[in-house]
């Protein structure tokens, strides 16, 4: 029998600085009935992902902003409970972008049937969005080749994970950052070839002890006094691949201090650099098969490992997500809706 509430999480008003819990609320509302070419789909996991935080702001960005009192964005994995599109049948599991609630209807074809030999919650992390983040931003715009030395930092993250081991993989050094002990340790369980904790006194001296021979690829998704010490690291040639800058996204203003982007011009002239902002949404179309093709080879050869971080309760996602942005999480942060 299917429900007739639907519990929703939306946008309460806009953040200024860190979100708080007062910036969401949670809505309960009918469920929808799917229509001629629709599912109706009941969530069972969202992914939370420090993208949303920029979806929260009014400020211009890459996609439209969620508007106060629209329910909060994310990709699901969920159960078709009703379907009226024959490509789809009650019970498939299906990834959508159903956003922070209960249930959803979706176009069919906006759908897509999960790997049902693997974990569904890996087509939200090591084979979704985030998977693909680091597959394409390594491989297409990092290019790294044997022998070369990849950095990477968030690096127990869903995507600065896979980041470090398809390095491995392809056959460069790994280095991953991380912050705390315990994450630092689980970077050498993964084979990173060193793992440093960027909370240390003396990170910036670690990093270079631990590239003796200059960093060729930085996969950037933090930013922050962590690039600060990769920068000066950088070879002649290197590319940086930049996917997320976490360090910043609760920042409302241009830090104060001296203007810094002539220095950096200077490396980026001097060294060749390559800086290459990216979504990963520009790669689907040509690369997505490649990718589910090998990556999904990968995980079911144990090449790949993951690490998941699930919480329970749709109503926990707000602090879950507040605690994502502080880096709190170890893995791929999920919400295990139903």
């Amino acid at each position: 029998m299917t429900a007739t509430e639907n519990t929703q999480v939306l946008l309460g008003s806009r953040p200024v600085g860190e979100p708080t819990p007062e910036n969401f609320r949670i809505e309960r509302t009918a469920v929808p009935e799917p229509g001629d070419g629709e599912a109706l789909v009941r969530t069972v996991y969202l992914s939370l992902d420090p993208y949303m935080r920029g979806r929260m702001s009014a400020a211009e960005s890459y996609a439209e902003p969620t508007p106060v009192g629209g329910v909060m964005p994310g990709g699901t994995v969920g159960e078709v409970v009703e379907s009226r599109d024959p490509a789809l049948q009650p019970g498939d599991l299906v990834l959508g972008y159903a956003g922070w609630q209960e249930y959803a209807v979706a176009p069919a074809r906006s759908l897509r049937k999960v790997a049902t030999d693997l974990p569904p919650s890996t087509a939200l992390g090591v084979l979704g969005m985030p998977g693909f983040t680091a597959y394409s931003g390594l491989t297409l715009l990092g290019q790294p080749k044997a022998g070369e030395t990849v950095v990477v930092a968030a690096a127990t993250g869903p995507v600065g994970s896979a980041v470090g081991q398809i390095a491995k993989i392809l056959g460069c050094r790994a280095v991953g950052i991380a912050g705390g002990p315990e994450k630092v340790a689980h970077l050498r369980e993964l084979g990173f070839d060193a793992a440093l904790d960027h909370r240390a006194d003396d990170f910036a001296d670690q990093l270079a002890a631990a590239t003796p021979d200059g960093i060729d690829v930085y996969f950037e998704n933090v930013g922050g006094h962590v690039w600060d010490a990769v920068l000066p690291r950088l070879n002649l040639y290197a590319r940086v691949p930049v996917c997320g800058l976490v360090a910043h996204y609760n920042e409302t203003e241009l830090p104060p201090g001296p203007d810094r982007s002539p220095a950096l011009m200077r490396h980026v002239l001097n060294k060749s650099l390559t800086i290459r902002g990216f979504i990963q949404s520009e790669f689907v179309a040509e690369h997505y098969g490649r990718f589910l093709e090998e990556m999904g080879g990968w995980v079911r050869e144990g090449k790949v490992a993951y690490r998941e971080d699930v919480v329970e309760g749709l109503e926990q996602a707000p602090e879950a997500f507040i605690g994502m942005l502080r880096g709190r999480n170890f893995g791929k942060l999920l919400v295990k809706v139903s």
